[in-house]
């Protein structure tokens, strides 16, 4: 049985996607495809834990898991705004649009980060910074690349885009096709949603 890559995430309506892709398509036209792997908008979505390599034989578990966090946590808004990289704007390794969002959102995460590791999924070490990946700095930049991407990011800016209401939190499978990762949905968790 083969390996899947997993990962645990909330999704965006299409109409933030599209709205980020809007406010963002200077800045892929500025970088261009060669400096940064752009992820295309609908499979833009809030990660919560990256599993990495699953057993299928371990997804009941991850399921059950998921099902007994997300059922403790009520359903709460983000706003999307802001837009940066990681690991700083003088390494950046990670091209993101900022999240504000509430404390249950940190609390979820930490929840699910905690669970995933009683099952065996390493802890990620860095504190969890909630953030929509919009892009991914190319391997082989050069630091002329390097300055460019500064210079392009210290120059874009994203205001409020709007308000995702995190109602969910899925396993999604990615398949690495030449064309870029393809996100397969396998199970939903609700969060409790307000009466």
């Amino acid at each position: 049985m083969s390996l899947l890559r997993a990962f645990l995430a909330s999704e965006l309506p299409s109409s933030l996607q599209d709205a980020i892709q809007k406010t963002t398509a200077d800045l892929r036209k500025t970088l261009g495809d060669d400096l940064v792997r752009w992820v295309p908008a609908h499979n833009v979505h809030l990660t919560l834990k990256f599993l990495g390599d699953v057993s299928p034989a371990n997804l009941d578990l991850i399921k059950q898991m998921l099902a007994a966090e997300a059922a403790q946590y009520q359903s709460f808004d983000v706003q999307v705004e802001g837009i940066g990289s990681y690991p700083n704007v003088r390494r950046p390794r990670v091209i993101w649009v900022g999240l504000n969002a509430p404390a249950a959102l940190a609390s979820l995460q930490h929840s699910i980060e905690t669970a995933a590791a009683r099952l065996g999924y390493e802890s990620e070490e860095r504190g969890f910074s909630p953030h929509l990946t919009i892009g991914r700095v190319r391997q082989n930049a050069s630091s002329a690349d390097v300055q460019k991407i500064r210079a392009a990011l210290e120059a874009a800016k994203v205001g409020n885009l709007g308000t995702a209401h995190i109602n969910a939190v899925h396993l999604f499978k990615s398949d690495l096709q030449p064309s870029g990762s393809v996100y397969t949905k396998l199970f939903s968790a609700p969060l409790i949603n307000h009466p």
